[in-house]
């Protein structure tokens, strides 16, 4: 064993025990034996009854136990994990720290941001910049000039994934894209997200724009506790009024959205006694198929989120979050 990390352990469990007898004001002697040092080089406060563990930064997260498989079997993807919101547990993972890329995934963390730091009610005006022309590219149909609510712009972005009002809001938000990719990054890292690294707010493929199955599971569960959030990535057709650029025939047009999630659009059902309450897709030739969901049992009211990422195939996406939410009953 590395003589490093066992001075480091030594010294973990000595300053562990010292801040316990100095919150306490008990004498060592009082606690002796009463202290467990298991394999994962944890120091753990045994009591008569119950493990007491001081919280931490991930108390209230799911943290995988290693980065080995965990109940994997019936899934076709690269990389997927099933987590207990509500049990704190890591039901099912593979390669769950392996880097990926996450396509249109890429916008919750982008709506997240938008919802913390702007005024739903302010007026966005599409840039130039929105004008993107890679194939296959999905889009809100948005052109430079128009005008809209920072609020519509948000289903613009996660219900039919436009790429065009994703820019739009990063020069709303920060003024470029390259001043809200450094947002995205300092936002991820302040949920942990440490192994991600972002350089758009849509999620086009480039190199240096990648995820874990892990990272995508912190960030959607904090964008989970944001009420709009969940009622903007959960609308399966979302309809508004866009201020037209100088056109003073029609200054007014209404566009209608429709999601591309399979189980919110209805071309795919769920697990029985259970039900979808948002999620986001995402494809590209680089990515494969993607989505990250949010989802209900029906008997308890216990919340489970699912990433699945890089599924060569789009069926097998949905066959792959059905059978994980079926591990979960």
């Amino acid at each position: 064993m590395n003589i490093n990390h066992c001075v480091g352990r030594a010294a973990l469990a000595v300053l562990s025990i010292a801040a316990v007898l100095l919150f306490t004001g008990c004498s060592e002697k009082e606690f002796e034996n009463h202290y467990a040092f298991p394999k994962d080089g944890l120091l753990t406060l045994i009591t008569n009854e119950d493990e007491i563990r001081p919280d931490g930064f991930a108390a209230d997260l799911c943290v995988p136990s290693s980065d080995g498989d965990l109940d994997a079997d019936g899934v076709n993807a690269h990389a997927f994990g099933l987590f207990s919101v509500d049990g704190k547990e890591v039901i099912s993972q593979h390669n769950v720290y392996e880097r990926v890329y996450p396509a249109s995934t890429t916008k919750i963390l982008t709506c997240l941001i938008a919802l913390e730091r702007g005024d739903l009610d302010s007026m966005v005006t599409i840039p130039e910049e929105s004008k993107i022309t890679v194939s296959g590219s999905s889009m809100a149909d948005l052109k430079p000039g128009d005008k809209l609510p920072l609020r519509d712009l948000l289903y613009g972005l996660m219900v039919p994934s436009g790429n065009d009002a994703a820019v739009a809001i990063a020069h709303h938000i920060s003024g470029d894209v390259e001043g809200f990719s450094a947002v995205m990054n300092q936002r991820a890292a302040e949920l942990g997200a440490t192994n991600s690294h972002f350089v758009n707010p849509h999620g086009l493929p480039d190199e240096e724009h990648y995820v874990t199955v892990y990272d995508m599971y912190l960030i959607f569960n904090e964008a989970m506790k944001n009420k709009t959030f969940r009622e903007i990535a959960g609308t399966a057709e979302y309809s508004c009024k866009v201020t037209n650029k100088d056109d003073r025939e029609q200054p007014e047009r209404e566009v209608t959205w429709t999601s591309g999630n399979g189980f919110l659009n209805g071309k795919f059902t769920f697990a029985d006694n259970m039900h979808v309450i948002c999620g986001k897709t995402g494809h590209t030739n680089a990515a494969g198929f993607c989505l990250v969901l949010g989802s209900e049992a029906d008997s308890d009211g216990k919340q489970y989120i699912s990433v699945v990422m890089n599924s060569p195939i789009y069926e097998y996406l949905y066959a792959g979050h059905k059978t994980l939410a079926s591990k979960s009953q």
